[in-house]
């Protein structure tokens, strides 16, 4: 066991939720670590999603969850543009198939406008053809301000212009023991104990076991597992379509989603489950995935789909209740200087800046927190040469002949694009966090093309033995040796 220097303050989790508190606490005097499992950020929920900007409409009137997705959705644009992320504003249609469904679309613009929603409107039948040809359904509700992004490149971003603020980030470092003493706290991750003035629990599906870590009892996370189909891209879809939702359901019901790449996703479902780790796509919620999704949208075809995965909620709401439970975002009073954030499942990816804000205020009332005038909160990442102009492209190959190399043919990604994800701020060389940064192995073939390349830049150029090749770490090598 080994000993680490103080800090002010100790995040747990780095997904959205933990890298957005990180970011936002570096812009004060203090001292901040931030502790993943994970070997990079956005592993968990953060990462398997829907990649959606929620516009706040689904949420109780008077809820954090509605407050804060509102707040976060209106500022998500900027935020966005600050940090080089991509994003687009789309609008969103929920559709209704029957009587019941109408009302249901009447009481969520209802909701919606009392929490603050921008330009909800209800379409007849005639207006939803009229919109969106081919989509089933008798009417529908529009929400305008609704958009995509990335939130792997959103996630990194936040991540990256924390560390350049002088955040510690230790991936790989899985929180284990929590004590509580009279000067703070010393928490044991990957086998070194770190102590701190403040613990900030951003853990997600096991954010509830490092509360009781901290001997805080009484939470508890139902983890619901969410599957999807990736489809190859089309244009045939300008925004996301969903299903008017159903009472009691786990999530907010099968949806058509284009991405910002130019995908379209289908999906998720919502199945509770008992292992949060356990994200396997399965065969029988496939199929009705897919028949679910052709009621909406007439037309689609098997022969799209190119690839699946799977995300897992956590859920406070247990099985057979279903919904959603409030979020909880809270210093324990039975253990001062502990904040927790429980619960934050969907929206928390829209609302995780405001969220961020609101732990940077529960803090700021037990400790000092001075604004640090060197804080710089903007982030430039990769520039991505298919989007160039092609006089900008020749003078990138002019200036460095890497971006002359494309090494994923499906999405136009260079050898130059993949040098900056694998040589990535936070040290990142799995082919897992490559993707992610640079969005290779993502297209049609699904890396049958790129992945090699990419395992031999690892190896000839960074030095990695083959062995040392993993998808995600620790147990997900690509190969056991040489053959010949």
């Amino acid at each position: 066991m080994t000993a680490h220097p103080d800090y002010d303050i100790f995040i747990i989790g780095g997904g959205a939720v933990g890298c957005a508190v990180a970011r936002e606490l570096a812009r004060y005097q203090v001292t901040v670590a931030l502790a993943e499992a994970a070997p990079d950020v956005a592993a968990g929920a953060s990462g398997r999603n829907s990649a959606v900007i929620h516009a706040g409409f689904n949420n109780r009137p008077g809820s954090l969850m509605a407050a804060l997705c509102v707040q976060g959705s209106r500022g998500f644009p900027a935020l966005c543009d600050e940090l080089d992320v991509p994003y687009k504003i789309t609008g969103k249609l929920l559709v209704a198939f029957d009587e019941a469904d109408l009302a249901t679309l009447r009481r969520l613009k209802d909701q919606g406008d009392r929490n603050g929603c921008r330009g909800l409107r209800l379409l007849d039948r005639e207006e939803l053809r009229a919109r969106l040809p081919r989509t089933g359904g008798i009417g529908a509700m529009e929400s305008p301000f609704t958009g995509v992004f990335d939130p792997f490149q959103y996630t990194v971003a936040l991540a990256e212009n924390a560390k350049a603020n002088g955040v510690d980030f230790y991936l790989s470092h899985r929180v284990t023991a929590i004590e509580k003493g009279p000067e703070g706290f010393a928490v044991t991750a990957g086998g070194t104990v770190f102590r701190a003035r403040r613990v900030v629990n951003c853990a997600g599906l096991h954010s509830a076991e490092v509360s009781a870590l901290a001997g805080i009892e009484g939470y508890r996370i139902y983890p619901c597992r969410g599957e999807y189909f990736i489809l190859d891209k089309t244009d045939v879809l300008p925004m996301p379509i969903y299903p008017a939702p159903k009472q009691g359901a786990g999530g907010l019901g099968v949806h058509l989603t284009p991405t910002i790449h130019g995908n379209l996703i289908i999906g998720p479902s919502a199945e509770y489950i008992d292992d949060p780790e356990d994200t396997a796509s399965t065969g029988p919620v496939l199929d009705r995935l897919f028949r679910e999704a052709v009621q909406l949208l007439p037309g689609l075809e098997r022969k799209q789909i190119i690839g699946a995965y799977c995300g897992v909620r956590p859920k406070q709401a247990p099985p057979g209740e279903g919904g959603y439970w409030d979020f909880v975002i809270r210093e324990e009073e039975a253990c001062p200087g502990l904040v927790n954030l429980i619960g934050i499942e969907s929206p928390g990816l829209t609302a995780s800046v405001p969220i961020a804000r609101m732990v940077a205020e529960i803090l700021g009332r037990g400790m000092d927190l001075v604004p640090d005038p060197s804080f710089d909160g903007h982030r430039t990442g990769i520039l991505r040469f298919k989007d160039q102009a092609p006089a900008a492209q020749a003078a990138l190959i002019a200036a460095d002949p890497d971006y002359g190399e494309v090494i994923c043919r499906c999405q136009t990604v260079t050898r130059a694009e993949l040098r900056q994800a694998i040589e990535n701020p936070l040290g990142v060389k799995t082919v897992a966090g490559i993707k992610y940064r640079a969005w290779a192995t993502t297209g049609r073939c699904q890396g049958g093309y790129c992945l090699p390349k990419i395992a031999q830049m690892l190896t000839e150029d960074y030095g990695l033995a083959p062995e040392e090749v993993t998808y995600r770490g620790e147990g997900s090598a690509l190969f056991t040796g040489r053959v010949k």
